[in-house]
């Protein structure tokens, strides 16, 4: 909901409290004072403000935005109910006439100032011609005095409950137009955040492409070299065996050239639904053959079926990359844990390394930051950009024990959805 949305529905609420507080005075006034009031031309008052009310509910459940103007008329509408209502209750006379100034107040705190300037005027046509063209409220009496008495008294009363139900509308509406207006100032600091990470990865995405592109003539003349090498030097065992391990080595990166390369063209097709505690047992059986040296224990706290989640090559990826960060800082008695709820999966990973410190963690998250005192600090960085992609987040922390708690919330797949669509386990 856009700014103006959200103000003209707190003006909703605040017709409501109008409409409650009038009425509760004009019941007073009505048997306590004995005022001779138009119950007809009143309720018809109240049923138009009881009308624009609903059909303002209605306009706020279509798609389109409110514009200034139609915000504009709207309390335009309101000024003129208003007046409509003070011209029955005794005009300018009436405590209540400070009602006027609602529509002011909000247009000033949303709408720019011709809008307010025009309103304001309005406001001020309406007050003067209040001043001269009224119904009377109290009646004259056979006793002038008892006349003033209850005049007096409607006044003060009138005042008070006035002052409160000003009070009330104020506070409400400039607390509510403050917290929307620091709501949509959070949604625009993330989607800066957001449009800096794009264009940080976009960037890092161009390099890494280059690099690729740019590792395959030095790849391609190693390997030839060293074929070479093998048939010039065939009588030496050990020789051959070291050319066996650079060779090894060689053809290794150019397969992993070629699988990033795979991995991009096919990352569409590779998205599946899976359960929670599928994607996390393929992930520890991929992290065993790249960390045979690493030892773990996994623990499923949740009980009943795992929830199911859209999962990807590179989902799994940046699970890799926590779980290689985890046995960089410490590979033995690494602690997982798997945990869901009705909204969220939570994967917890435990290392039982140094920690993390203060310069560390304010940091972390952003490219070219590492913490291991080598590598090229992108790890993380990706990880929590496709963490987000899954509408999931990574935060780590220095666990009370020791060492450092990666813990990563994924949202599950909605489960009317998970019902239409067969699941990969």
């Amino acid at each position: 909901m856009n700014g103006l949305n959200e103000q003209l529905l707190q003006l909703t609420y605040i017709r409501f409290l109008t409409l409650f507080g009038q009425s509760a005075m004009l019941i007073f006034t009505l048997f306590m004072l004995q005022a001779e009031i138009n119950i007809g031309l009143l309720s018809i008052t109240f049923i138009a403000f009881a009308l624009l009310n609903l059909a303002t509910f209605a306009r706020l459940h279509s798609r389109w935005p409110v514009t200034e103007p139609e915000f504009f008329s709207h309390l335009i509408a309101d000024l003129a109910l208003f007046g409509g209502l003070i011209y029955q209750t005794g005009g300018a006379s009436n405590p209540f006439i400070f009602l006027l100034l609602i529509p002011l107040i909000i247009s000033a705190s949303t709408l720019n100032w011709r809008y307010t300037l025009a309103i304001a005027v309005a406001a001020i046509v309406t007050y003067s011609s209040l001043l001269r063209n009224y119904i009377e409220l109290v009646p004259t009496g056979d006793s002038h005095i008892h006349r003033l008495t209850n005049l007096f008294d409607l006044h003060t009363i009138g005042m008070w409950l006035n002052f409160i139900l000003t009070a009330i509308i104020v506070t409400w509406f400039i607390t509510r137009m403050r917290h929307a207006l620091e709501q949509q100032h959070q949604r625009l600091e993330q989607q800066r955040e957001k449009m800096i990470q794009n264009q940080q990865l976009i960037s890092l995405a161009t390099m890494a492409a280059g690099t690729a592109h740019e590792m395959g003539t030095p790849l391609s003349t190693m390997r030839v070299l060293l074929a070479e090498l093998k048939n010039d030097y065939p009588d030496d065992p050990q020789l051959q065996e070291d050319l066996s391990i650079l060779q090894q080595q060689v053809d290794g990166c150019t397969e992993r050239l070629q699988q990033m390369a795979r991995t991009v063209r096919d990352e569409q097709a590779s998205q599946r639904l899976l359960s929670a505690e599928k994607l996390v047992h393929e992930a520890l059986e991929q992290w065993q053959i790249i960390r045979p040296d690493a030892t773990f224990s996994l623990t499923i706290c949740a009980s009943g079926d795992a929830p199911q989640l859209e999962s990807s090559s590179s989902l799994q990826q940046a699970l890799l990359n926590l779980l290689n960060n985890a046995a960089d800082a410490h590979p033995e008695n690494i602690r997982i844990e798997l945990d869901w709820d009705a909204q969220v999966i939570n994967l917890r990973i435990h290392d039982q390394g140094p920690g993390l410190s203060l310069e560390q963690s304010r940091h972390l998250g952003k490219p070219f930051i590492t913490t291991k005192g080598k590598g090229l600090g992108i790890g993380l960085f990706l990880t929590s950009t496709t963490l987000a992609r899954h509408n999931g987040e990574v935060r780590l922390y220095n666990h009370e024990t020791g060492g450092t708690l990666t813990e990563v919330t994924l949202r599950r797949y909605p489960q009317s959805l998970t019902e239409e669509m067969p699941a990969h386990v």
